[in-house]
């Protein structure tokens, strides 16, 4: 494994910004996931042939609040949760670091014993 995969930093290599966050190394910076999530949010509504007022009432919400967060990617979350709920896709987002479902576990592998430590070398 490459040393600059190790280090808590920001890196900057080939053109391609890798931000280093809770131990996961991600190609997309914060802002540019919120502007990709802007820009399918406005492609949706594009699809259904809504003006962003029509999205804005449907939402619950000021046209000028829909239309500041289609242009800047700023929102709250309540605010995009609505508008996410007008396209039928807040199942989705609730589904977030949800805890596993457990519908399909049996008893056994409930009763399983779960490992506390790693294997001990045999040296």
């Amino acid at each position: 494994m490459a040393w600059w995969l190790l280090q808590p930093l920001l890196f900057y290599r080939l053109d391609l910004q890798i931000v280093y966050s809770h131990n996961v190394i991600s190609p997309k910076s914060t802002p540019k996931v919120a502007a990709h999530l802007t820009s399918r949010v406005r492609a949706r509504r594009l699809q259904r042939g809504w003006t962003q007022a029509e999205l804005a009432r449907r939402a619950g919400l000021k046209a000028a609040t829909y239309i500041l967060f289609e242009r800047t990617g700023k929102i709250s979350l309540l605010r995009l949760l609505k508008v996410l709920d007008v396209f039928g896709v807040l199942e989705e987002v609730d589904r977030i670091a949800r805890e596993p479902d457990l519908s399909n576990v049996t008893l056994d592998d409930l009763a399983k014993p779960t490992r506390q430590r790693g294997r001990r070398n045999s040296s």
